[in-house]
């Protein structure tokens, strides 16, 4: 397994399940001034897993 692949994968589940987090839990902890902390770094962590498993899919050796 390719560690892009490996790494991908960990922060696109942990991502997503931050964002999930955060909607869910929207009027609790961590908004400052008017902005979710927990929905905006989960969408941070998941855009940078998928970008890591689209170069992992792009590194890939062709047939």
């Amino acid at each position: 397994m390719d560690l892009r692949q490996a790494i991908g994968l960990l922060f696109t589940f942990f991502g997503l399940l931050l964002s999930v987090y955060g909607v869910a839990h929207a009027g609790a902890g961590m908004v400052r001034q008017g902005v979710n902390v927990d929905l905006l770094w989960g969408v941070v962590l998941a855009a940078f897993g998928v970008g890591m498993l689209l170069l992992a899919w792009r590194a890939r050796p062709r047939r």
